[in-house]
């Protein structure tokens, strides 16, 4: 009786852990999307070109197109989900959305409250100026007028770099890129990727390649702790910029082909 009571006890225990592991892979985001038929993506509607709003009222941009080639790949619509820099944890946190693609750049104080992917977008500080200018580094910026946006830590980075640039504050980096057009600046430093769509739109602009600061690199923020989904979007993303499909969609928005690797070397 000893015995076979407890080989039942064992072969419930078993069979009880075996439920709970296939309970627990079943609870993935990953099968929630699918029977769902949906994935939920917070991405930023005012930042274009990673996100913006068309004139009929839909979302449009870079990140957009990413969570879009997301859906499809796990065979769901996508339902983009408008969000602010600051509430792009706290929609992970509540479960608003499956995943955030919204130029969240990866970093270890982050990682502590949600996990990210591989990294889809790299971006570096670089500088936007007139073609005409003369510009190319910050060697070239002594005497300069270099634009920056109040805050940020642009203006910090130009002086350790060239301590004879002159640095000029603007409330905005629609203003900055406004003062460099207008003469009012030589240069303006500002995230790579935003910059080159700004060269886009006006054909008297250039981008330097010259890095103000060190490459960030930004990824799809998931959920903290669900490896099965981590697992997923890694896998796909790895598909997505092997296939040529992500240097199309970046040069669709931005303009011009990736000025960095996606993978850091040291």
């Amino acid at each position: 009786m000893s015995v076979t009571g407890a080989a039942l006890l064992s072969a419930c225990t078993s069979a009880a852990g075996s439920t709970g592991s296939s309970s627990s892979a079943q609870s993935s985001t990953l099968q929630e999307v699918i029977k769902r038929g949906t994935l939920n993506v917070a991405s930023c509607l005012t930042f274009p070109p990673f996100g913006s709003t068309s004139k009929d009222n839909k979302p449009q941009g870079f990140d957009v197109d990413v969570a879009t080639a997301m859906a499809t790949a796990l065979g769901v619509k996508v339902k983009i989900v408008d969000t602010t820099s600051a509430n792009r944890i706290p929609n992970l946190q509540t479960k608003k959305v499956d995943a955030v693609v919204c130029n969240f750049t990866t970093t270890a104080e982050r990682a502590k409250q949600v996990s990210f992917s591989d990294p889809y977008i790299v971006a570096g500080e670089v500088m936007l100026v007139k073609k005409s200018s003369g510009i190319s580094t910050l060697k070239d910026l002594t005497g300069k007028t270099v634009a920056v946006t109040k805050g940020s830590t642009n203006g910090d980075a130009v002086k350790a770099g060239n301590p004879k640039a002159k640095i000029q504050e603007y409330d905005t980096s629609s203003a900055a890129v406004l003062a460099v057009k207008q003469g009012q600046a030589d240069a303006m430093v500002e995230d790579s990727n935003f910059l080159n769509y700004q060269a886009k739109l006006d054909p008297s602009l250039k981008v330097t390649k010259d890095s103000v600061v060190p490459l960030e690199y930004n990824g799809i923020g998931l959920p903290l702790g669900d490896a099965t989904w981590i697992q997923w979007v890694d896998t796909w993303l790895r598909e997505f910029n092997t296939s040529g499909q992500a240097d199309a969609l970046y040069k669709k928005w931005f303009g011009v082909s990736r000025s960095f690797p996606l993978n850091p070397s040291y």
